[in-house]
């Protein structure tokens, strides 16, 4: 039997096997508590307490196991995520190598957190160079970086990490696992917030980690157990059922973004454009070996804060918003949130709009902006 495609599996990712007069995707189960075995108490059934676990939450773990190609366990956010990740497998002492151009809320817990409690902390941009991997616990990366859209190339990175007896984690919130599935390429854990692209709808908060390790896996899940960085019932089912468009709505993000990135190109008040679809981006030789899609998501820079406020004012079709991924295109000025990039960068995210309807209101937008 041949595999099935990615729209396939998107679609029936993670459902139960079908029964008569049962949905296909089961509605989702709030409990806090569970019924217990009088005599056997937690031992006779998976479901003891809401907070260890949910059927809701282990069908959503399973859907985005089966697109990453590992176990997956969920969590509260992103954020949440990556930060039990880090303080799951960090020990005082150890060593952590993580994205000087990153997102810039893991940069801040490093140097708030991480380094209190005796954490050494090495950054690092994502193209490189690296420090010396001796000695060190982790490697984290992100690609393609947010909001730079720099990519690494991870097998090569493995390559160097695993020599050295480091782990590393890949963070895949721009790609998607189906941009580029880590795990294959040698990582040993995936980090991603599913808030974004993968669940794409713009109406809830999440975050997953990903593997292939047993040990790595209970370890995690332990930590989400013990701090309560649990996903709830009903953003695990709203986050299910998204996963059924993925492939459509990255394929018409997709091409919404090459046809932006074509036009800004040829737009001399447009500077600093990044798009790793582009065969003249320095991303590009790396994301088109390593990548089966590109993202949706480019950036560049209008020159200052001023302009980018013409420019989203006049826009009919592209909100001012944080996060990106969803179905409406958004754009976000990163230096109002304390980000180390220029004050006219933006980072712009491509929504399902009609292509040449997307394209003639940029043009348009741009055109004021200038004036």
């Amino acid at each position: 039997m041949t595999a099935d495609h990615d729209g396939t599996r998107c679609v029936r990712a993670g459902l139960p096997e079908p029964e008569p007069g049962e949905p296909f995707l089961p509605g989702p189960v709030f409990a806090a508590p569970y019924h217990l075995d009088p005599w056997m108490g937690p031992a006779a059934a998976p479901n003891g307490y809401g907070r260890a676990d949910n059927p809701t939450r282990r069908l959503l773990e399973a859907a985005i196991g089966e697109l990453e190609g590992g176990d997956c366990r969920v969590f509260a956010s992103g954020q949440a995520a990556i930060t039990g990740l880090l303080l799951t497998v960090l020990r005082p002492g150890d060593t952590v190598v993580l994205p000087s151009d990153g997102y810039f809320p893991v940069r801040t817990f490093a140097t708030d957190t991480l380094a209190g409690v005796g954490v050494r902390v090495l950054f690092a941009p994502t193209v490189g160079p690296y420090p010396d991997f001796d000695g060190v616990r982790l490697v984290l990366v992100e690609t393609p970086a947010n909001p730079g859209l720099d990519v690494v190339d991870v097998p090569a990175l493995v390559g160097r990490a695993r020599a050295a007896g480091a782990l590393v984690a890949v963070d895949n919130t721009t790609a998607t696992p189906l941009g580029q599935r880590p795990l294959d390429l040698g990582a040993d854990l995936v980090v991603a917030s599913g808030t974004k692209a993968l669940t794409g709808h713009s109406d809830l908060l999440l975050g997953y980690v990903a593997s292939r390790s047993a040990e790595l896996l209970t370890a995690v899940a332990g930590w989400r157990t013990a701090t309560g960085a649990v996903l709830g019932a009903f953003d695990a089912w709203l986050a299910h059922r998204s996963l059924g468009t993925l492939d459509l709505r990255l394929a018409r993000q997709t091409a919404n973004a090459q046809a932006l990135a074509r036009l800004l190109a040829t737009r001399p008040d447009v500077t600093g454009l990044r798009w790793p679809g582009l065969p003249d981006d320095p991303a590009y030789p790396v994301a088109s070996a390593q990548m089966r899609r590109m993202p949706g998501v480019l950036c560049f820079d209008l020159g200052d804060a001023d302009r980018v406020g013409r420019f989203l004012d006049a826009a009919r079709l592209v909100a001012a918003a944080t996060s990106f991924g969803g179905l409406h295109t958004s754009a976000d000025r990163r230096a109002q949130w304390g980000d180390d990039t220029a004050p006219g960068f933006l980072r712009l995210s491509c929504g399902v709009e009609d292509t040449a309807d997307l394209v003639a209101d940029v043009t348009a937008a741009l055109d004021v902006a200038h004036r």
